[in-house]
């Protein structure tokens, strides 16, 4: 009980921390702070923070009591930059861009899904989050590469060890919520050097389906918190966008950590959804 009044005290603290910061560079009315007990009984027992904003505009919008500036590994939230890089550098030339599975070099693991263990496109390794595809690519892009283009786009801190193909995966590469935001909000706003066709791909292969008025473009990520541990707590992320006519798009990064993988798999978009509800952030939902 103690722990649990001891961290409930560091989150409120941050939180006003939040707020203060957001004070000094922006208008009241262009924070919205969803208050926590309104959402309660969806959180359950779940660790939740949660950031939004509308590009071009200023309004932001959070949930209470979330940590913001803490890092963790973006998970398969990474394919976002990591398809645009593979098409800037010309690793594929499109989204049908076409692998053949190795079983050899790249052995199935207990916890795969079916559709990973057969030959992928670049849109069907996105949407299935296959992780031997982008292992693949990276070994393609390269270790100069990456560190070249992460620190130009400061995507969090940018670590990339020496031929690793999975520093997204191994808590090399760390990003926070105020990042993962920022890094999409400039991508939104033509802030970084990514071609139109590039940014085109990305929207076609991250289209998670209709809101209100607008589509929902998304990508989850998840991890165990404790290293090979599957059956214990995981992490987990939903980080996107909502494209909306006549209004600017909506940036958002939710993360999330639960006691078992069942516990964050469907909740962290769903969620999302409720809280870009909650910030008035869809119209006619």
């Amino acid at each position: 009980m103690r722990d649990i009044m001891k961290n409930m005290k560091i989150r409120i603290a941050a939180t006003l921390l939040i707020c203060a910061l957001f004070a000094g560079s922006a208008s009241a009315d262009e924070l919205t702070v969803v208050p926590r007990a309104a959402v309660t009984d969806e959180i359950g027992t779940r660790q939740v923070s949660f950031m939004a904003k509308e590009t071009g505009t200023g309004r932001h919008c959070i949930l209470a009591e979330s940590d913001l500036e803490t890092r963790h590994a973006p998970w398969s939230t990474f394919k976002i930059p990591n398809l645009l890089i593979a098409l800037e550098k010309g690793i594929a030339a499109d989204l049908s861009a076409p692998r053949a599975w190795d079983k050899g070099r790249r052995p199935r693991s207990a916890f795969w899904p079916e559709d990973w263990a057969q030959d992928q496109t670049l849109k069907t390794a996105f949407q299935r989050s296959v992780v031997w595809y982008f292992r693949d690519i990276a070994q393609d892009v390269g270790t100069a590469a990456y560190r070249e283009v992460l620190t130009a786009w400061d995507y969090g801190n940018a670590a990339v060890p020496g031929g690793s193909d999975q520093f997204w995966l191994d808590r090399s590469l760390q990003i926070s919520i105020r990042e993962q935001v920022s890094f999409l909000d400039r991508l939104l706003t033509g802030d970084l050097e990514v071609s139109p066709k590039a940014l085109a791909a990305l929207t076609e292969a991250s289209l998670a389906g209709e809101i209100g008025d607008g589509t929902l473009h998304g990508k989850t990520g998840a991890g165990t918190v404790e290293r090979g541990n599957f059956d214990g707590p995981f992490e987990g992320w939903y980080v996107g966008w909502v494209a909306l006519p006549d209004h600017p798009p909506t940036v958002f990064a939710l993360h999330v950590r639960g006691d078992s993988f069942a516990e964050i798999r469907a909740f962290r978009k769903d969620f999302t959804v409720t809280l870009l509800d909650q910030c008035n952030s869809v119209p006619n939902r």
